[in-house]
C-alpha cells in the first residue's frame, strides 16, 4: 500500500502566522501519537534561500504530511483535536488548500 503524503498550505490573517503555529505546535504530539502517522510538522520559508527561489510569504507555513495509509488520513481529519485546532484557528486563518498526494 502506497504511503499517504499531505501538503497543507495554511495562510493565516495578517499578523496571526505566529499564534497559528503555537496552537499548531501545541497539537503536535496528539498527531504524532495518532495510529498511521509517521511525519507531522510546520515548515516556513528558508531565510536566504537565493534568488529566484519562490517564496509563500510572512502570513503562510506548509504542513508536510506523511501517513500510513488514506484510511489513517481520514482518521486524522476528523479526530478530536484537529476538530479543536480548527475552531480555534478559524478566525485567523485566510486560505487553506490541502494536496493528497501517494507515493509513485
Amino acid at each position: 500500500m502506497p504511503v499517504v503524503h499531505v501538503l497543507a498550505i495554511l495562510t493565516a490573517k495578517p499578523g496571526q502566522r505566529a499564534s497559528v503555529l503555537s496552537l499548531f505546535n501545541a497539537n503536535v504530539p496528539a498527531v504524532l501519537a495518532e495510529v498511521g502517522c509517521i511525519t507531522y510538522e510546520a515548515t516556513i520559508d528558508a531565510e536566504n534561500a537565493g534568488p529566484g527561489k519562490a517564496a509563500f510569504g510572512p502570513d503562510t507555513f506548509v504542513v508536510v504530511e506523511k501517513w500510513s495509509s488514506m484510511d489513517a488520513l481520514k482518521a486524522h481529519s476528523s479526530s478530536a483535536h484537529m476538530q479543536s485546532f480548527g475552531a480555534a484557528t478559524k478566525d485567523m486563518i485566510a486560505d487553506r488548500k490541502v494536496h493528497v498526494l501517494s507515493s509513485t
